[in-house]
């Protein structure tokens, strides 16, 4: 089963039910796709953590 979160609502659906535009996902859980905002702003500060990181060594 998975699960995905819609932008839109913010809740989280069993199954894309929505367009995928206002969807976040798959997750293998309800928990992992009801964090999914706060997972994608971890993502990206590391991945800008590491492109400053990366800059830095040139």
């Amino acid at each position: 089963m998975e699960f995905w979160y819609n932008l839109k609502t913010r809740e989280v659906e069993v199954g894309p039910q929505s367009d995928y535009s206002q969807l976040m996902g798959p997750y293998a859980s309800r928990e992992d796709a009801q964090r999914a905002l706060q997972t994608a702003a971890e993502n990206t500060k590391r991945w800008d953590d590491n492109e400053r990181e990366y800059r830095q060594d040139d």
